[in-house]
């Protein structure tokens, strides 16, 4: 079989041989010559036409005359071989061994210098073959077969060949001179038999490969004729189709180079990702088991997964209006998203600052260390090392109050004025404004009151400070009465309870 696909290889590069041989003309017109012959077996359609060894067109079509003789129309494409003479001629030859023909023609005969060439030949005006160069049957022959020559030796013919021969020696034995004539006018053309003889001993060896070799690509095709036959006329119909198409061909023909050029490097890069493939399918091919055994098992999958999807696909009708419906609520989470970034961002300083400091370690410490401070043991049990004390100094007052101050030792100049005139707290004073603000009362300006204080406390330190100053007419200043403690007022009927006054102390409510 593989000689089989051989010579059907050749058969195909064969056919496009003829086929780049016919596009390859120069469309010099049309010029078809009308070929009678005796016997045109095996020719078909987009076989060569050659002179001198050259192509020069090929077999356009084949038709039967009115006498049953074959017309050949030759279509010479070559412009330079478009002159066929009366005393041309055509002849059918073997392309190859299996069965293929072309038709060697001849312009002309050889003549000598300085003579006129015959006549052209003559064009048809009407009747079959209309505008084509007629090519008479006397002009034409056909090569005699290998296969007829073989038959020679095969019965009945060896007989009948015996009978021609013993008849022919019949007919000439009284003719003695006149076949020496002949046999004398023949010796030049055995002096050239001798030469084809001499070339043929010369290739014995040639030539006994050559009958070893058929025999192996006979026995075959012996067998399978009947597939050979077939590829014959399969082989007939793709080289008429390609005749067909030769313009195509040739086009793709002359394109070809560049798109070598282009696809060599592509083509390098195929063998260097095959040489890393190998491994990659070597590993593949030893789990192959495995990949069928999945395939084979994806099956049931598909089919177990059908109600999943289904039901994936209800619950996507339903989804769909949800999640349009939901499109507002992303949108104010994405504008959300953008404006609580930089809280993120700070957050996020804190979070990782609380990291690395151990913030969690020390606010347990803390825990731990706060417990262990107020935590006791004795014998009754664990106690709290604590104590609230609620009487009328608990509540929490900025100013002194009769009986609650407990102060470190003063100096001989700080007086309970001053003690009474004291600044607030800032942050108290706020506090305080807000607490009243929160519950509706009216609560008096800070910074006035703090201004007033800070201007009489400035006032009366001036004049303690410099008595010699004042003028002599002046009256004797008024001694500056002594601040009076203020008394701390006594419960009212419905007043604050214990609870309220802390909270009024945590809170710094000074009412």
């Amino acid at each position: 079989m593989r000689r089989v696909a051989a010579i059907l290889l050749l058969i195909a590069a064969a056919t496009a041989f003829v086929v780049v041989a016919l596009g390859a003309g120069d469309g010099g017109g049309s010029y078809k010559v009308r070929a009678i012959f005796d016997n045109a077996g095996f020719v078909i359609p987009g076989e060569d036409v050659k002179v001198a060894g050259v192509t020069v067109g090929a077999i356009d079509a084949i038709d039967v005359t009115d006498d049953l003789k074959a017309a050949v129309v030759l279509d010479i494409t070559e412009k330079g071989y478009q002159d066929f003479r009366e005393d041309g001629g055509c002849i059918v030859r073997p392309q190859s061994l299996i069965g293929e023909r072309f038709v060697e023609c001849e312009l002309t005969q050889a003549r000598s210098p300085g003579t006129d060439p015959p006549p052209p030949l003559r064009k048809i005006e009407d009747g079959p073959g209309e505008g084509q160069y007629m090519l008479p049957l006397e002009r034409n022959g056909k090569a005699v077969d290998l296969d007829l020559i073989n038959n020679i030796m095969r019965e009945p013919v060896r007989q009948r060949l015996s009978i021609i021969l013993n008849d022919l020696g019949i007919g000439v034995a009284g003719r003695g001179e006149d076949l020496n004539d002949v046999i004398r006018r023949a010796n030049p053309a055995l002096k050239e038999v001798d030469e084809v003889l001499k070339i043929l001993a010369e290739q014995n060896d040639v030539l006994a490969d050559l009958a070893v070799n058929s025999d192996t690509v006979l026995a075959p095709l012996a067998r399978e004729r009947r597939h050979v036959s077939s590829a014959l006329d399969n082989a007939g119909e793709v080289a008429q189709a390609t005749v067909e198409r030769g313009a195509d061909l040739e086009a793709d023909i002359e394109r070809l180079p560049p798109f070598l050029r282009e696809l060599k490097p592509t083509m390098v890069r195929l063998g260097a990702l095959s040489d890393e493939m190998t491994p990659v399918l070597t590993d593949l091919g030893e789990v192959a088991p495995d990949i069928n055994r999945l395939v084979l098992e994806l099956g049931p999958f598909s089919r177990a997964g059908i109600p999943a999807l289904e039901s994936l696909g209800e619950a996507a009708e339903i989804g769909t209006p949800a999640m349009r419906a939901a499109l507002p609520v992303t949108r104010d989470l994405r504008r959300l998203a953008a404006e609580a970034k930089p809280v993120g961002a700070t957050a996020r300083r804190l979070l990782e600052s609380f990291q690395r400091s151990d913030g969690i370690q020390r606010a347990m410490d803390y825990i731990f260390y706060q417990v262990a401070a107020i935590n006791g043991f004795d014998s009754f049990g664990h106690y709290l090392r604590a104590g609230l004390i609620v009487n009328q100094c608990a509540n929490y007052a900025v100013t002194p109050g009769f009986g609650c101050s407990a102060n470190f030792a003063q100096t001989a100049s700080a007086t309970a004025a001053g003690a009474s005139d004291a600044p607030r707290d800032p942050v108290l004073q706020r506090t305080a404004q807000v607490l009243a603000e929160a519950l509706g009362l009216k609560a008096p300006d800070p910074v006035e009151k703090e201004t007033r204080k800070v201007r009489k406390r400035r006032a009366d330190r001036e004049r303690a400070e410099r008595p010699e100053r004042r003028p002599p007419a002046a009256a004797a200043p008024e001694a500056t009465p002594a601040p009076r403690p203020t008394p701390t007022p006594a419960p009212q009927q419905g007043g604050p309870s214990q609870t309220e006054t802390l909270l009024d102390y945590l809170f710094g409510d000074d009412r």
